[in-house]
């Protein structure tokens, strides 16, 4: 279908580990107004509960949604297979565990035809959290104002299709809980003259289900295991100055337990600084391999 901004829009939403508020997040893109022209569900799960997949088969097969099944979990797979799927010249990627505003869908369309932009960045509302206006400070994605920005979350972005192909998607070299991914993406569109606006008008709550997504990969403050370090480690070897690396290194290593967590429990130091080292080793493996980027 074509939206009132004279263009069309596929919803690509990447689930791993996901079972009923993926179909309530499903059932709730398929109730906007204007819908999506499509939706695809690209399922990394490899077996959902019995009723979430009686559910998902019947709404794949009454065409209300492409159903997209992977062998595998990698967040920037799961996307570059929904941007190659998708048929609409405007790509909106969401998370699976989202409450999405009423409007939300023709607020992204209308953003990219009122501003020309490339990318576009809508509102993310966290738990707890409600648009907040005002520019003090940092910019944070719940903010009520309208505004050019430098990088999208990933939970709730859209992006012109012919862009994102001809900049080769997301890198799969961003493994496991993929942290970084959008910065990197978002730096190889700017790189190539694209804008990225800001729309609060396109909003989501992000609901942060405790099970499965990122939080398959264990807490990251609580693991010794580099699923949630690899991913930091590999975006400052892919988007910092040569000379500015070592230094971005050691401010990661530092930070990483300098919390109010370890502060209180300093005997998880040595095994955050071990996940910490172990990501680091892996980050230069990759990029010494390059980018694994849409060919």
């Amino acid at each position: 279908m074509s939206g009132p901004a004279g263009g069309s829009l596929s919803v690509v939403i990447p689930t791993y580990g996901r079972d009923d508020v993926l179909v309530e997040t499903v059932n709730r893109v398929l109730a906007l107004d204007p819908p999506p022209a499509e939706l695809l569900v690209v399922d990394q799960t490899r077996r959902h509960s019995d009723d979430v997949e009686r559910e998902l088969m019947r709404l794949s097969a009454s065409g209300a949604i492409a159903w997209i099944r992977l062998p595998a979990p990698s967040i920037p797979r799961a996307m570059n297979v929904g941007l190659l799927r998708a048929r609409s010249e405007i790509v909106l990627f969401l998370d699976d565990d989202v409450i999405p505003e009423p409007g939300l869908i023709a607020a992204h369309l209308e953003a990219h035809r009122e501003s020309g932009a490339a990318v576009v960045a809508g509102q993310v509302l966290q738990p707890g959290e409600e648009p907040k206006s005002g520019s003090d400070g940092p910019f944070r994605f719940h903010s009520s104002e309208r505004q050019w920005v430098t990088e999208v979350m990933g939970c709730n972005f859209s992006i012109r299709h012919e862009l994102a192909l001809g900049i080769g998607g997301m890198d799969e070299n961003f493994v496991r809980a993929a942290y970084g991914f959008e910065a990197e993406l978002c730096q190889r569109a700017r790189a190539g003259g694209a804008d990225i606006l800001f729309e609060p008008r396109a909003s989501i709550r992000h609901l942060r289900t405790p099970s499965g997504g990122t939080r398959a990969w264990g807490h990251h403050l609580r693991t010794a295991r580099p699923g949630h370090s690899v991913g930091a480690f590999y975006r400052i070897l892919r988007t910092s100055p040569r000379a500015a690396v070592p230094a971005r290194f050691i401010e990661r290593l530092a930070r990483s337990v300098r919390t109010r967590h370890h502060r209180s429990r300093p005997w998880w130091i040595p095994v955050t600084l071990t996940a910490e080292v172990t990501g680091l080793a892996w980050a230069m493996v990759l990029a010494l391999r390059g980018p694994r980027l849409i060919r």
